[in-house]
Parts: C-alpha cells; sequence; structure tokens
C-alpha cells in the first residue's frame, strides 16, 4: 500500500528525485495564495541540457512507480525547461542559463519558500 502524499510531500519528494541525478539549487515555492492551478512549484537547476533529460525522465519513471500521474508534461527541443505536471505540484527543470532568464523564483515572489529538509545520500 502507498503511503498518502500531502502535495508538499511530493513536491519534496520531487526535489529528492532530482537530488539522484545532480539537480542544483532546488527551491520550493508555495503558490497556493497567488495561483490556482496548482499548490507548489518545484524549482532545480542542471549544468547542461543532458542532464535536464535525465533529471525529466528519472521524474517521470520514479513518479509512475510511486503511483503519482502526470497530469501534462513539456520541453523545449534544445532541453533548456523542462516541466512535468503532477496536477497540485509542477516541476520545472531549467539549465542554469533558461533559469535565469525565466527567473520563476522573482515572478512568483509573492509565493513563500518551503524549507527543504537535508537529503539522505542516494549513493
Amino acid at each position: 500500500m502507498r503511503k498518502t502524499f500531502t502535495s508538499k510531500d511530493l513536491a519534496i519528494e520531487l526535489v529528492n528525485i532530482a537530488a539522484i541525478k545532480k539537480a542544483e539549487d532546488p527551491v520550493i515555492l508555495d503558490v497556493r495564495g497567488v495561483a490556482t492551478f496548482c499548490d507548489y512549484f518545484v524549482i532545480v537547476s542542471a549544468q547542461i541540457p543532458r542532464q535536464a533529460r535525465a533529471i525529466y525522465d528519472l521524474i517521470i519513471k520514479q513518479a509512475s512507480k510511486q503511483g503519482f500521474k502526470v497530469h501534462h508534461r513539456e520541453d523545449d527541443e534544445l532541453d533548456r525547461w523542462l516541466l512535468v505536471d503532477f496536477f497540485d505540484v509542477v516541476i520545472h527543470i531549467f539549465t542554469h542559463e533558461a533559469r535565469e532568464f525565466y527567473d520563476l523564483s522573482n515572478l512568483w515572489c509573492d509565493a513563500k519558500r518551503v524549507r527543504i529538509p537535508k537529503q539522505k545520500s542516494h549513493e
């Protein structure tokens, strides 16, 4: 039987999954007070597009294994900004340059940042 996850739990789990592929600078934004389409944004960075794609693929694979339903997913042809929408939680995977350009953290500056618990090593 699968553990019951809250939206916040799912956001933290997505950060942990992304960390397996060495995602950097994770941020969780609680957008419940400023958006109606989801509860949390998860934002992570990758050094290069290939790493961003690897994070994206692992998120989809692991989430499916854990019983989370993907509502929607998007990617650009250059793998600079990839997105997976789990209804209540949306994860954005950026290369550093794309993350700086789109600056979602600043765009959603009214959202509260969620403290991310220390992660256990996945090695």
